[in-house]
């Protein structure tokens, strides 16, 4: 923050033209007026940290000018008043500075200051301060106002006005992005500040929070208001500006009652009662007072808007990995509790054992789901809408797409443990019968290698299935183009971890398996690709409804 221009003697002073017995005066007033300090490191509130870099750029340093005006005492800023006055020792006696908002120290003016004159202020004189105010404002400047008056006593009535300060206040180049990225993300950036409202609307404008006049409410006009007229007021009017404390916890506790969440920044004390009324209060970690700290839901240690966006980002893709882990392991164990549910039903034999489950639980469930849960974000992740605070982790189809998939599991696995015992009834010449199929099954060799071809589908099905569920909506070659090489790593150690315990002969005896051939591999491997299959068919459907969407809506119709 940084002072740019100047108004004394009903000028407006642009930062290299400043000096004269006026500008002086005024920097002198601003900076004794302030309880900031950079002489031994920096320390204080922006703004004054600014008043007091603007009095030694002329050469009026604060350390000096405490030397020759100690301060005797002082009245706080004040959010309500919202005014600041010093009392200093002085060469007649004594003198009073008071800096704040325009509007307030006008009030309290009787004076003013022309060119070292003290005369009677007039209409005139408000009229001439309040366009150069309202000039300096909307070139997006924040707006001090100084008066003083020379009393034994400390007061902040009958004061001479002195000038005004415009200091520019930029918002960071990311703030900017973040807004625009928070409304693709149907989150609404609303701006509550201190500041007059032109120069609330210009800052506004410039990060494209709000463009028209109408987007604007004061503090004053907010008083006025009844909760159910502010609620109304709320959803359109993107900038309060000259707000008090109340005014903030009011707006808060409207945007709630439209069923929003509401998340709210801030760093003073005064800002306490909003940060707690708030859903999310977020304090300041370099600037915030430790009352605010102490009432946030969390601290933003770098101060910096655009910090928020990325935490919501990261926090979106934290529950999408969560929800598609969840999603993938239910599916999973779904397919295995159907699969050995029917075959029991039909009187088939088991088509697991008690250890192939153990061993899919943890080898072909657990890697594949540490993999999704530590999957990238999507890339269009803050391109999706807020979802309702109350929504079910399964909601949008969740409980269709567990269990449509775990039916698909199950019925590969079920359609590998009958594959071969099928075929030898073919072969045969059997009648295929549900008795002839138990009776071949029940054979010790074709039950093993039944078994061991059902666990292998399985196992490996669900290596596919984690290759769909890392983006289900888009196809499974996007995956190779992340960084996340546990899904790679899973897959492969899953698929070899499960070949080696069919293939090696102490291995096979441990697990109850039973070498499979290439021929029958490519079998396992067939059935194993068909949730991956179905993954890619739902993908396409999804672009041709979405093409045919952007053709309507392109010719208008």
């Amino acid at each position: 923050m940084t002072v740019v221009r100047a108004f004394v003697d009903h000028e407006i002073i642009d930062s290299e033209h400043f000096k004269g017995d006026s500008v002086s005066f005024l920097a002198r007033g601003m900076s004794l007026c302030s309880n900031a300090s950079i002489d031994s490191g920096v320390y204080g509130d922006p703004t004054e940290i600014a008043l007091v870099e603007f009095g030694n750029k002329l050469g009026l340093r604060k350390k000096d000018l405490e030397g020759v005006h100690p301060r005797i005492n002082e009245l706080p800023f004040d959010s309500v008043r919202k005014m600041m006055s010093t009392h200093h020792e002085h060469k007649s006696g004594a003198i009073v500075f008071t800096k704040g908002a325009l509007d307030s120290v006008i009030k309290h003016t009787t004076h003013i200051l022309i060119n070292g004159q003290v005369r009677p202020i007039t209409e005139k004189d408000f009229k001439q301060i309040n366009e150069g105010s309202a000039y300096m404002a909307r070139n997006a400047l924040r707006v001090l106002a100084l008066a003083y008056k020379e009393s034994s006593e400390l007061s902040e009535d009958n004061l001479t006005f002195v000038g005004l300060v415009g200091m520019v206040d930029p918002p960071r180049p990311e703030a900017g992005e973040a807004v625009a990225i928070f409304k693709k993300a149907g989150i609404v950036t609303v701006m509550i500040t201190g500041d007059h409202r032109d120069t609330a609307l210009a800052i506004a404008r410039e990060l494209k929070i709000a463009q028209e006049e109408s987007e604007v409410l004061s503090g004053d006009e907010l008083s006025k208001m009844s909760f159910e007229e502010l609620q109304q007021a709320v959803k359109t009017v993107r900038v309060f500006a000259r707000v008090s404390p109340e005014n903030k916890v009011s707006i808060v506790k409207a945007i709630k009652a439209n069923g929003y969440i509401a998340a709210m920044t801030g760093d003073g004390v005064n800002d306490a009662p909003s940060l707690k009324a708030a859903d999310i209060g977020i304090a300041m970690g370099i600037t915030g007072t430790d009352v605010a700290k102490g009432a946030a839901d969390m601290v933003l240690t770098d101060d910096n808007f655009a910090s928020i966006e990325k935490a919501v980002e990261e926090g979106r893709g934290i529950y999408a990995n969560i929800k598609k882990t969840v999603y993938f392991l239910l599916s999973s164990n779904i397919g295995e509790v159907i699969s050995m549910f029917v075959g029991i039903v039909l009187g088939l034999p088991v088509p697991l054992i008690a250890i192939h489950i153990l061993w899919v639980n943890l080898i072909t469930d657990s890697l594949p789901a540490i993999a999704l849960g530590s999957d990238e974000k999507a890339d269009n992740i803050m391109e999706d809408k807020p979802r309702d605070e109350k929504e079910s982790l399964f909601a949008r189809g969740g409980y269709f797409f567990i269990i449509t998939y775990g039916i698909v599991i199950a019925i590969i696995t079920l359609f590998g443990f009958l594959l071969f015992p099928t075929i030898h009834i073919v072969e045969s010449g059997l009648p295929f019968t549900l008795a002839n199929l138990i009776a071949v099954t029940n054979e010790p060799t074709m039950l093993r290698l039944s078994q061991s071809t059902a666990f292998s589908v399985l196992g490996v099905s669900q290596l596919f299935h984690m290759i769909g569920m890392t983006n289900t909506e888009k196809s499974f070659v996007h995956v190779f183009k992340s960084k996340n090489w546990l899904l790679l790593i899973a897959f492969v150690f899953g698929l070899g971890m499960q070949i080696l315990i069919t293939e090696i002969p102490f291995l096979e005896d441990f697990f109850s398996t039973a070498q499979l051939t290439l021929v029958e591999w490519l079998y396992v491997i067939a059935l194993s690709v068909v949730p991956l299959v179905i993954h890619e068919i739902i993908v396409l459907i999804k672009f041709i409804k979405k093409q045919i969407k952007k053709r309507k809506l392109a010719s208008g119709n």
